[in-house]
Formats: structure tokens, C-alpha cells, sequence
């Protein structure tokens, strides 16, 4: 039985499920919102160590200002909402992405949380906020010839990336029919089993995870054996 240590998930599908249910886009990220504390729950549960979510990608600026500020609202007051709750939990919040560009009160609310939640262990909770993985891999390019001295390995390289202290994942959820990885995480799934959901993200729940995870396990996972 294969060891499940980290789960990172795209959540997509939130605008659609709004306009589907003949809302707005935005009633379908409140709604995801929901999904996201199911699937969170039932990590713990299930006692998976790491969970990354794509939160906001730095491709996601390209949408309207109005849906951009909204996504940002909707963080903003889900981790201030849910601050205690997290503690209290025992769960780790870790922030990976570019920093600079972030709402300077949201930078201000994530390092706060990320500070009370250090030593938290049940979970480590990752959060791709204005992520992009080419981005991440350059800088990481950059970080090692910035020093003369240092050889361009790939310890030394996964050194320098947003996710040094974070294991590769072993799964990749993808929800909402579409197939591709969309600059995230491209080096660190280079082993990973990827699963892509037709569902949309807010219909995403436990009964689809535990099926997820039940066929992880049964997979013969070679890494270039035989």
C-alpha cells in the first residue's frame, strides 16, 4: 500500500458552478469555500500530513478587478473567520508565492497566521497565493548563481524553491473537466499520480476524495523500475 503524505488539489470550476446554478461567479467561490474546509477535515482525518491548494495564480490578475477583489475579500475574511478554528485544530499555514503585488493587508494576515501557526503540526496547510511555478523556478535559477560558489544541483535546486520544506506530492487532484496543470507545481509533480475530476470545485466532497485516495493506494508506483 503506497504511503499518502501530501495531496496538493487545483480547485477548479467555482465561476462555473455560480453561473450554472444561475448565480454569479462569485456565489461559486463562496461556495467553494465550503469544499475547501470539507476537504481540509478530511485530511486530518485521514491523517495526510500535507495539503496544497491552489488558492490564486499569478495568471489569475488577468481576470476582471471586480472578481479579483472579490477573491481577495473572500481569503481576507475566511482567514480571519477561521483563525481560532485553525489553532485549534492543530493546523500549519504555509504561504507560497510572490509576496510582492499581495494586498498589503492580506501579506499582513498571512504572516500573522503563518507566525501563531508555526509549531502547529496535525497539518501542514499550504496556500499557493500568487503563485506561478515558472516564476518559481527561475527565481530558484537565480538564487543559485547569485552564489559564485554554489553547484546547481538538484538538492541545491529544490533548496531554492517556494517548497524546500514541503515533500513532492504524491497526488494531484485537478477538479472541473479540464486537463492541465497550469503553472503549478511543475517540478515538484514530476512523480506525482494526477487526477482530474469532472466535477466542478464546490461539488467536490468526501465520498470523491476517499475514492481518490482508495485508487493512490492500489497503484504500482515504479519511479523507473520495473
Amino acid at each position: 500500500m503506497n504511503k499518502l503524505n501530501h495531496v496538493a488539489i487545483i480547485m477548479d470550476g467555482n465561476g462555473r458552478w455560480g453561473l450554472k446554478k444561475k448565480n454569479s461567479r462569485n456565489y461559486g467561490h463562496i461556495q467553494g469555500i465550503k469544499a475547501v474546509e470539507t476537504i481540509i477535515k478530511s485530511s486530518i482525518d485521514r491523517k495526510i500530513p500535507f495539503l496544497t491548494l491552489y488558492t490564486f495564480s499569478t495568471d489569475n490578475w488577468k481576470r476582471p478587478d471586480s472578481e479579483v477583489n472579490f477573491l481577495f475579500s473572500l481569503i481576507r475574511k475566511s482567514l480571519k473567520k477561521n483563525l481560532k478554528k485553525i489553532i485549534k485544530q492543530g493546523i500549519k499555514v504555509s504561504i507560497i508565492g510572490r509576496r510582492l503585488g499581495l494586498p498589503k493587508d492580506i501579506n499582513t494576515i498571512v504572516n500573522y497566521i503563518e507566525k501563531k501557526t508555526l509549531n502547529n503540526k496535525k497539518i501542514t496547510l499550504t496556500l499557493a497565493l500568487n503563485y506561478g511555478s515558472k516564476e518559481e523556478i527561475i527565481n530558484a535559477c537565480k538564487k543559485i548563481t547569485a552564489e559564485r560558489n554554489e553547484k546547481i544541483t538538484i538538492k541545491n535546486f529544490e533548496n531554492n524553491l517556494y517548497t524546500k520544506n514541503i515533500p513532492d506530492p504524491e497526488i494531484l487532484i485537478r477538479t472541473g473537466g479540464t486537463k492541465r496543470l497550469s503553472n503549478f507545481l511543475l517540478w515538484q509533480l514530476a512523480y506525482t499520480e494526477i487526477f482530474f475530476i469532472n466535477k466542478l470545485w464546490p461539488d467536490f466532497n468526501d465520498k470523491i476524495f476517499y475514492k481518490i485516495i482508495s485508487k493512490f493506494t492500489k497503484i504500482k508506483r515504479n519511479f523507473g523500475k520495473i
